[in-house]
């Protein structure tokens, strides 16, 4: 496996990122502004972004993306509509349509999603194994992006929360605990990015062992990045206008689609 991004997923990763600059939500009250919801939900639907696998693209590919997206919070649904392009290719006809249910994301990433759809009975073991694996390998992709969104904050936050006349970043104690967070984020980004090249170029088996592996690395790494990122903000990380809430939510709500457990591994993981 060649870790390096090509040119042209450089690129793509490069197209997400700018949509979710662009328009994903800066604030909580973004949240609630259906304009910019709109203008996101057109640029996201110009872009082709949620026909990626039907158009050819690679597990690693649609992993950049939903990384990108999820570090931005982009707010219209991606997972599943990606999942059912996917699944349709599989089976040549659009799996049924899944109802959108409360959740705790408040971004809406996994508005859409069947964790179970029928149309898998359709398909080979090889074909439900390939599908299985890229769900939870996007799912692991946005809880890599979160982790990614929610640390910037943080970094930016202790930037300019000042104490005792200095910013908090410039405290040891605050520098480890980001540093701490920074090196689960490299390591649940290699993982991640594994699991994603596997989907397409390992035995189905080993795909989903290995996206089964970095789904319970990259929710341990999010969680806890998650957590630190609300401890470095203090008092203000437990209010509703920060938006460390929102991307806790976010890696919750992933965690517990398509969850793993230990005992499903053939492997050892601690």
């Amino acid at each position: 496996m060649d870790v390096r991004l090509t040119s042209e997923q450089q690129q793509l990763r490069a197209a997400a990122a700018a949509v979710a600059d662009e328009l994903g939500p800066g604030s909580v009250a973004d949240l609630d502004d259906a304009s910019r919801v709109a203008r996101l939900e057109k640029a996201v639907h110009a872009t082709g972004f949620r026909t990626l696998r039907s158009d050819g693209a690679s597990g690693v590919e649609v992993a950049i993306v939903a990384e990108e997206f999820a570090r931005g919070l982009v707010d219209v649904p991606f997972v599943g509509p990606i999942l059912a392009d996917d699944l349709q290719s599989r089976c040549g006809h659009a799996p049924a349509a899944a109802d959108d249910g409360e959740s705790v994301d408040l971004t809406r990433s996994l508005a859409g999603v069947v964790e179970s759809p029928p149309e898998l009975a359709e398909l080979s073991e090889e074909d439900a194994g390939r599908w299985r694996a890229l769900a939870l390998t996007v799912t692991c992709a946005d809880l890599v992006g979160a982790a990614r969104g929610t640390h910037a904050l943080a970094v930016e936050y202790a930037k300019v929360r000042e104490q005792y006349g200095a910013t908090i970043g410039s405290y040891q104690a605050v520098g480890h605990l980001l540093a701490e967070s920074l090196a689960l984020i490299e390591g649940a980004v290699s993982v991640s990015r594994h699991a994603a090249w596997a989907v397409d170029e390992l035995p189905v088996a080993e795909a989903i062992e290995a996206a089964r592996v970095a789904k319970i690395y990259c929710a341990r790494s999010a969680l806890t990045v998650c957590e630190t990122s609300i401890q470095v903000h203090g008092g203000i990380g437990n209010t509703w206008e920060c938006l460390a809430h929102v991307y806790l939510r976010r890696v919750l709500a992933a965690t517990e689609t398509w969850p793993v457990k230990l005992e499903e591994l053939t492997i050892g993981l601690s």
